[in-house]
């Protein structure tokens, strides 16, 4: 509160504490509901017509929705051998803060214990934890698209906005020998999306100079090695040095725009989260996220002379 004193010195530090952390889950709701309905009957039309047009938050999408659903057709083609689900918009308070090195304040905090979804992966990997709990031994491969929104500063490139389309591979399961499943579940996702990109090539687009960039620490250098191997001709090997890609790797398919700038357009990487749910060391978690919005802004063919 050391930058915020002046909510302290507003209301008073005992109704912030009362707040904050005093009234239960049920009691916090209703105050907080009781207080946006006088929020929002004291609003005028014309005052919500003007944020309307200010607000980056509530803005429509630059791309056009065809385009959008014609890109999710191919990911999804190529993705078979993944369960697709459409998420709600909404996900338990704190999804991704308490199991990542995220700060709620990036993400749109709602009412009801819920915020507005910032990354499909969190919410898959609660999706995972639940199955795995009904099932420990049957693995488990999902795919979404959604559109997400996050609170934290935009860069100012082409194709970046306050909500945006991504589409996420996720793998949940058991560790076997050697890494075996979490080898596998990096393999998988990566020639899925290496798949989705022919597809797309195929539709209009374009991606050229692909790379694959294999990152890992010293404790994952093996499996990363063998991940490597598997694509042979395409990947290469760095070390990790990012503390968010928390199980020690980290896999990035490079492509270059029709503008001749290379971008790393697919991120994935093996986390600790489903380890944390699940409250057990063994279980894996491996997630993708492709920047989808970004192929319908910066990769159409006649995109190269704009």
């Amino acid at each position: 509160m050391t930058d915020r004193g002046w909510i302290v010195d507003g209301i008073g530090s005992s109704a912030f504490e009362k707040l904050a952390s005093g009234l239960a889950g049920s009691e916090l709701h209703s105050v907080l509901l009781e207080v946006m309905q006088h929020r929002a009957s004291a609003r005028s039309p014309a005052e919500v017509l003007a944020q309307y047009r200010r607000d980056a938050f509530c803005a429509p999408a630059a791309i056009d929705l065809r385009a959008m659903l014609a890109i999710d057709s191919e990911l999804l083609a190529a993705s078979l051998g993944f369960e697709a689900l459409d998420l709600s918009p909404v996900a338990p308070l704190g999804v991704c803060s308490t199991v990542a090195i995220t700060d709620q304040n990036r993400v749109l905090s709602a009412l009801r214990m819920t915020e507005v979804v910032s990354d499909p992966t969190n919410v898959l990997a609660l999706e995972c934890a639940s199955r795995l709990r009904a099932r420990p031994a049957v693995a488990v491969h999902l795919a979404t698209s959604q559109r997400v929104l996050r609170a934290q500063p935009v860069p100012r490139q082409p194709g970046y906005s306050r909500h945006f389309r991504m589409f996420v591979l996720a793998s949940g399961g058991h560790e076997t020998k050697d890494h075996g499943f979490t080898a596998e579940a990096v393999a998988r996702q990566v020639r899925a999306m290496l798949d989705a990109l022919d597809r797309l090539e195929r539709r209009g687009y374009v991606f050229g100079g692909r790379r694959i960039e294999i990152l890992a620490t010293a404790e994952r250098r093996e499996v990363a090695d063998r991940i490597a191997e598997s694509f042979a001709g395409l990947a290469t090997r760095k070390a990790l040095e990012h503390a968010y890609y928390s199980a020690g790797l980290r896999f990035q398919i490079w492509v270059t725009a029709p503008d001749g700038s290379e971008v790393p357009l697919i991120d994935g990487g093996a986390f600790d989260w489903l380890a944390k749910l699940a409250s057990n060391r063994r279980a894996v978690y491996v997630a993708t996220g492709a920047g989808s919005q970004l192929i319908a802004a910066r990769f159409r063919k006649d995109q190269a002379h704009d």
